[in-house]
């Protein structure tokens, strides 16, 4: 299988599509594990720093929408460019002027959003190399570029320690800069491009795009995304100030421990789409639906170790992270002519996700001094997920099985 994946598609778009989002995701997530020195220097409550994790993660989600339309457009790599060259400008004017409130800060979120948009533009030059077949490996590898976050959390912290934490985001824009250029070297778009995209004028193509939006499959895969994505980012984005809340761990240590969380969630994705290749999405789903419901709910009944809740939030991870392959894994077979619209849609819905988790976990904790709402919250929607997926597959199988012959579902 492996052999034959490398022989079919563009080995050097799809490294550059993973180092683009992988990157794209260090910075994105930054201020999460910044948050401690943040809050100490700002003096910032559990609301407040909840919000100004979840910010990114917000605009990341809403930027999907119009990036994805526009890597159909003018083509993922123009698209992606643009994106780099916004992002790395912002890390620089914020390092060389600093950001000295919170309003700032939410400011910085929302151009640190174009990095978390990168997920639009990425998978979508990826899946048009690739056949049916290896869809689910091509998306898993390009999408395992999430592994960014394990950067971000292992040096943010002891960057900040060492130099301060507004000197953290110009650190991070030379890693933008150079992947900006092997981006440009080395990316291809796929020659599978609508030629109806070219000729039509973009509001016409806009509303014939956003049609999507009226298919009910549409909001079950925004569903499944917004948990299992949502559950990675928002984590990613949260667990240093967990750690440090919950237990008193400092912040680089706090950063440890969510770099093996959150690296074992990233690696894991292409996993989930490997398996989901070989058993189905529905059917990998099911699965791994469950164990994120088993290890929220766990987390949610306040473990008194931290190593006993970096245990479970490792299972949690990767879970979500194998739940991500197996989402995407199925988007193409349902909608391959519209890819680069719904990988936006859908993107945005697990950006959204995250949103919620991150600012839910902030408003627990200051609301009732603990974060148990939020995880058990969280392990509902994960139910609401399996009882979807029941009512689906049947459905799934019969109508998209002449379409999909090559692919299992």
């Amino acid at each position: 299988m492996i052999k034959g994946f490398f022989k079919q598609g563009h080995t050097p778009t799809l490294f550059s599509a993973f180092l683009y989002f992988d990157i794209s995701f260090m910075v994105w997530v930054v201020l999460g594990p910044l948050g401690v020195h943040i809050a100490r220097d700002l003096s910032l409550g559990p609301a407040q720093k909840g919000m100004m994790v979840a910010i990114p993660v917000l605009f990341g989600a809403v930027l999907r929408i119009p990036l994805g339309f526009l890597a159909d457009h003018i083509g993922p790599k123009k698209t992606g460019l643009i994106g780099q060259v916004i992002v790395t400008l912002a890390l620089l004017l914020a390092w060389k002027f600093g950001l000295h409130s919170l309003h700032q800060l939410y400011v910085m979120g929302v151009f640190l959003g174009f990095a978390g948009a990168s997920f639009a533009v990425a998978l979508p030059m990826v899946c048009r190399w690739y056949p049916p077949k290896h869809q689910g490996l091509a998306m898993g590898i390009a999408g395992a570029g999430n592994s960014g976050t394990v950067l971000s959390v292992l040096f943010a912290p002891r960057l900040a320690e060492a130099f301060g934490w507004q000197a953290v985001l110009g650190f991070a824009a030379i890693p933008m800069a150079v992947t900006m250029m092997i981006y440009a070297l080395l990316a291809q778009d796929a020659p599978e491009r609508s030629q109806d995209v070219a000729r039509d004028d973009l509001l016409s193509e806009l509303k014939k795009y956003f049609q999507v939006l009226k298919e009910t499959d549409t909001w079950w895969f925004c569903l499944f995304y917004s948990v299992t994505f949502g559950g990675f980012v928002g984590l990613a984005s949260s667990l240093v100030i967990y750690f440090n809340d919950q237990y008193g761990l400092n912040p680089v240590t706090a950063g440890n421990f969510t770099a093996v969380c959150v690296f074992i969630g990233s690696m894991v994705r292409p996993l989930g789409g490997a398996l989901a290749d070989r058993i189905g999405g529905i059917s990998a789903l099911r699965i791994l639906y469950i164990i994120v419901l088993i290890s929220m709910f766990t987390i949610g009944m306040e473990l008194s170790s931290p190593y006993l809740a970096l245990a479970v939030f490792a299972l949690g991870m990767m879970g979500l992270g194998m739940g991500n392959g197996a989402v995407f894994q199925l988007v193409p077979l349902r909608f391959r002519n519209k890819i680069g619209t719904m990988t936006g849609i859908v993107g945005t819905a697990g950006g959204i996700g995250g949103f919620f988790l991150a600012s839910l976990l902030g408003y627990s904790r200051e609301w009732t001094g603990s974060y148990q709402l939020g995880f058990m919250t969280f392990a509902g929607l994960a139910v609401v997920c399996l009882f979807v997926i029941l009512a689906v597959q049947t459905r799934w199988r019969t109508n998209w099985r002449a379409a999909s012959a090559a692919a299992k579902i």
